[in-house]
């Protein structure tokens, strides 16, 4: 299991789908990719950008093929991504990605009942196992980068307006020890925040609209 998966089965387990946004699942997702790629030497960070790790040395690290397709989607000529960039891109419909494999790919009960791509998965279609206790466990536990991420993502507490502050922000994540890990979680706070606020132009604008409509 890798951490964009465990954040999934957490989104599934606390039934929080319903009310979590598939861009924001997206962009969590992203970032937890990235994280992972790191641990793995798939890739590192120079500052605020996404540097590819030797190929050769990371690539049996890297087993599952969602996150092989993050690894081989990086950019490996200068100028590199910018962190926030990388997630804009590998992020776009990244949880119906994962969402429709757990409908091809997981167990018998999860075929049948995730076909469709839907962030409100039943709890009950992902079958009992070690990889979704895993998960579990780890949110359990509050570990702080899938907690982190599942905040960012709409499950738990959300971020305030700026992501260096609140109870998930910057200076608790600092414990963390790895300033790459920091840098990612950061980023994908700031991506969501950004793409709340691009959510809330359109409503008001769609609301204009309608009331344009209503007085003619």
């Amino acid at each position: 299991m890798t951490t964009a998966r465990d954040l999934l089965v957490v989104v599934i387990d606390t039934r929080s789908g319903p009310s979590v946004e598939q861009g924001d699942l997206s962009l969590a997702l992203a970032g937890a990719e990235l994280i992972d790629l790191i641990a793995a030497g798939a890739a590192d960070l120079d500052e605020d950008r996404v540097v590819p790790g030797p190929e050769r040395e990371a690539e049996p690290a890297v087993e599952d093929p969602l996150l092989r397709r993050a690894a081989s989607s990086l950019a490996r000529r200068e100028p590199h991504e910018q962190v926030e960039d990388w997630l804009w891109r590998r992020g776009r419909d990244l949880a119906a990605a994962y969402l429709a494999e757990l409908g091809t790919t997981g167990p018998a009960t999860a075929r049948r009942r995730a076909r469709k791509p839907s962030l409100g998965v039943d709890p009950s279609a992902l079958a009992d196992s070690p990889a979704r206790r895993r998960a579990n466990d780890r949110w359990a536990a509050r570990e702080p980068v899938l907690t982190a991420l599942a905040a960012a993502a709409g499950v738990g507490a959300r971020y305030g307006g700026d992501p260096d502050e609140g109870p998930e922000g910057r200076d608790d994540l600092a414990d963390l020890g790895d300033d790459r890990v920091v840098t990612v979680l950061a980023a994908v706070n700031e991506a969501v925040v950004e793409l709340a606020g691009v959510r809330q132009r359109r409503a008001i604008e769609t609301a204009a609209f309608d009331n344009v409509w209503r007085a003619v």
